[in-house]
């Protein structure tokens, strides 16, 4: 008689080739969130120093965001579609040349213009890459790992994002003892830095092949005449058009509860070790070099404890159901993001309280990584999965300018900005109304026509 311990590992079940696909689609998510988190890291400093008038700099750096996020949505939107057309291998390929160079071409800006040009054309190139890669991997694994590994995909994301920490650690200290070659200041080496490694991934992931699910369906597609990759088709079949609009609010309120409020901590934490430093009589530059290094300690915390959340959501969402799990991290998200806004305010709080919003915040995502490709069928898989995750993108877009402007009408300063960001976290409790719209899809096959 079988049993649940004696039922073998999800793991188990991969091929070699599932595993080379598995890991570079791993791997092109996660150099795409390094690179994410490279610009929350150096907005600031690039704010400071391409302004003329620097007190507009915690202004002008949420539009930014907005812009970046904008041409995340361009990029989703335009290269999901295109990967369900032409294949998720090669347009993935194409998102990391793209986010590869203009990360790279970041570090050249010289005013804000043309800064904001290089991170929306940043944007197009990562915004295609997660619907790509989850659709990847969920047509080419087996179905019982399908879940799980997904979970761990994005649950990799977060190696990214501390690579991205420690390496902005790194920086910051070279800066502080003046070894940055060239005279870099510390942002722009973030983007050099930031551009390389998603470069080279190129090379493999030109050897990927399309995953035979999608081979398959495409040749029965030109056969029975279905669009693949077609808005048309999305929008207009009645359940698919209810699993897109379903659950773009869901993944909207979680990339605005992210990118819009939670993203931008390295201010508070960069404010808090101002203070805790200023005794100590240390010049300007060296306390921008502190607190880019402080700033970047913050963002390791946050992932850190975005990785246990990530890998307990996605454990969760296997055990106990996907809107459970959903429902379950909103909560968790809202909470610790009031709790960093508004309680964290000695050089202490930053190691305990940055750890439980990365946890509650980033669980939401693993939960959408597995979520999204089961809510629709293989010639829709990716530009459905893209639309909920990257036109998402245009509405948390508002989030940023939102709290730029709540922050101007209440004088500026950071007490402004605190408040702001803890109106703003009550969006997040507005994602459990969806859930009544979407269909649990726990234990059952991916959908098809």
């Amino acid at each position: 008689m079988s049993t649940a311990s004696s039922a073998p590992s999800w793991r188990s079940l991969l091929t070699r080739e599932h595993w080379f696909v598995f890991t570079i689609a791993s791997l092109a998510w996660l150099f795409d969130c390094m690179d994410q988190q490279f610009f929350n890291l150096g907005r600031a400093a690039a704010m400071d120093q391409l302004l003329p008038d620097k007190s507009k700099a915690l202004e002008y750096g949420s539009y930014t965001t907005s812009v970046f996020l904008i041409g995340w949505a361009v990029g989703g939107l335009t290269l999901g579609s295109l990967g369900d057309q032409y294949g998720r291998a090669r347009m993935l390929t194409v998102s990391v040349l793209l986010y590869s160079i203009f990360t790279g071409l970041s570090a050249l800006s010289t005013g804000f213009w043309d800064f904001c040009a290089y991170r929306f054309l940043t944007g197009v190139g990562v915004g295609g890459v997660f619907g790509l890669a989850v659709a990847l991997v969920a047509d080419t694994v087996p179905d019982k790992a399908r879940a799980p590994a997904l979970g761990l995909l994005q649950s990799l994301s977060s190696i990214g994002n501390i690579s991205a920490g420690l390496i902005g650690m790194g920086i910051g200290m070279l800066a502080a003892r003046e070894l940055l070659p060239m005279g870099l200041k510390t942002w722009q080496a973030m983007f050099i830095v930031g551009g390389a490694p998603a470069f080279l991934c190129v090379f493999i992931l030109a050897k990927l092949k399309e995953p035979q699910r999608w081979v398959d369906a495409r040749a029965a597609g030109k056969l029975s005449g279905i669009k693949f990759g077609s808005y048309g088709a999305l929008l207009t079949n009645p359940k698919w058009k209810k699993n897109a609009w379903a659950g773009l609010a869901m993944c909207s309120v979680g990339i605005i509860g992210l990118w819009g409020i939670g993203n931008f901590h390295p201010t508070i934490v960069g404010s808090i070790v101002g203070e805790h430093l200023k005794s100590t009589g240390i010049s300007a530059e060296k306390m921008a070099s502190e607190k880019a290094f402080w700033s970047s300690m913050g963002l390791l915390l946050q992932n850190i404890g975005a990785f246990a959340g990530m890998t307990t959501m996605a454990w969760v969402a296997q055990v106990k159901g996907r809107k459970f799990a959903f429902a379950l991290s909103m909560i968790l998200s809202f909470g610790t993001t009031v709790l960093v806004f508004q309680g964290m305010r000695q050089f202490s709080d930053i190691f305990w309280m940055i750890p439980l919003m990365g946890f509650g915040q980033l669980g939401a995502f693993a939960i959408y990584a597995i979520y999204l490709p089961e809510l629709f069928p293989t010639s829709l898989r990716a530009t459905g999965t893209s639309f909920c995750y990257n036109f998402g993108r245009v509405v948390a877009a508002t989030a940023p300018f939102t709290v730029g402007q709540i922050t101007k009408s209440l004088s500026g300063n950071l007490e402004g900005f605190r408040t702001a960001g803890t109106v703003m976290s009550l969006v997040m409790l507005l994602g459990l109304l969806v859930l009544p719209f979407l269909p649990e899809t726990k234990d059952k096959p991916l959908p098809e026509e």
